[in-house]
């Protein structure tokens, strides 16, 4: 359902009975709408900022940042502080007293869609509201099996799917981080390496916030094989962001930051993916395009865009990685 101003909302109640309006889960609101939310906060941010934290092959500006992210980031210190005065609410009714425990945002979306460009962004601008000093973020990837159980499994090429992942260790983080246990540590991957970095970890202690982000951190608990279900991760979050964009969109970001690496990243000799800072304009567009067909396509189609409307707020891209529409779940 669409969110109208006080004019549009008058001619509709005058022209639209209850039983004509369709209802929908999602309020929706376009660009100019969700960033009038802006017009009273302070942009935070400075160039150097978008520098640092814009991922490879977006475009993130500070317009983007004020307009889409500045609101964003506002709504969810409201919730984080909603969040505490419930828990003092609840503590005052059972007469004891419960720390408070980490707020937990999920944060998801196809490979090359700027999930992790969101979810940077997010982390920064979080920081600076009084009541979050302390934010963390920790990416999916560290929880996927080592490239040597992979290739034991024969998964190398089922990189990103949930078969890849050690889902059990995943959950047993998030579950210990949101339990309030002092100190929680997840394993690290390298980009370079393709691969987790041995002996390497990311030690979370009790933040204020932690952000997860991933391809597959909204999927729905696993069924066993006595029909039963357990516990998904999504089941500890506080609050939930899915960052969409058409599937013919995505493919050519993943395309141009594929050839975009060639002279970045894949020039390391010590790089996993070496052997492709070599390729051609035409061989590197290829590749990548079998790569996308092959992977990140179906695994988008078939296990992370089923999880879009499970999300509470949903970002809408355009083909210029600008979000123009945001959808927010009414329940």
């Amino acid at each position: 359902m669409h969110t109208h101003d006080s004019s549009d909302t008058s001619a509709l109640s005058t022209h639209t009975s209850e039983s004509e309006q369709n209802y929908s889960p999602f309020t929706e609101l376009d660009r100019p709408t969700w960033a009038r939310l802006a017009h009273e906060l302070e942009q935070p941010f400075d160039l150097d900022d978008i520098d640092r934290l814009r991922g490879i092959g977006e475009h993130l500006s500070l317009t983007e940042v004020e307009e889409v992210y500045l609101p964003l980031s506002r709504l969810l210190s409201i919730h984080v502080a909603a969040s505490r005065q419930l828990r003092r609410a609840s503590n005052e009714f059972l007469r004891e007293y419960t720390d408070p425990t980490p707020y937990v945002i999920g944060v998801a979306g196809s490979v090359a869609v700027g999930k992790s460009t969101t979810a940077r962004v997010l982390q920064e601008m979080l920081r600076r509201w009084p009541n979050t000093p302390r934010v963390e973020l920790v990416t999916t990837d560290g929880f996927l099996y080592p490239n040597a159980e992979l290739e034991r499994r024969g998964l190398m090429d089922r990189k990103g799917f949930p078969e890849a992942y050690d889902r059990r260790r995943l959950l047993r983080f998030v579950a210990d981080v949101k339990s309030g246990t002092p100190e929680v540590r997840a394993p690290v991957y390298s980009h370079l390496t393709y691969d987790i970095v041995p002996d390497e970890e990311v030690v979370v202690r009790r933040p204020d916030v932690l952000i997860v982000e991933g391809l597959n951190v909204l999927a729905p608990p696993r069924v066993r094989a006595d029909g039963t279900a357990g516990l998904s991760v999504s089941d500890f979050f506080d609050y939930s962001i899915y960052v969409d964009a058409k599937t013919s969109m995505v493919k050519d970001w993943y395309i141009s930051r594929f050839m975009g690496l060639r002279s970045g990243a894949f020039a390391d000799p010590q790089s996993y993916f070496h052997r492709y800072s070599k390729l051609s304009d035409a061989e590197a567009v290829e590749t990548a395009s079998d790569i996308w067909d092959r992977i990140n396509g179906p695994n988008l189609a078939q296990n992370v865009l089923p999880t879009r409307g499970r999300a509470k707020l949903v970002l809408t891209k355009n083909q210029e990685h600008a979000v123009t529409r945001v959808l927010m779940r009414k329940v």
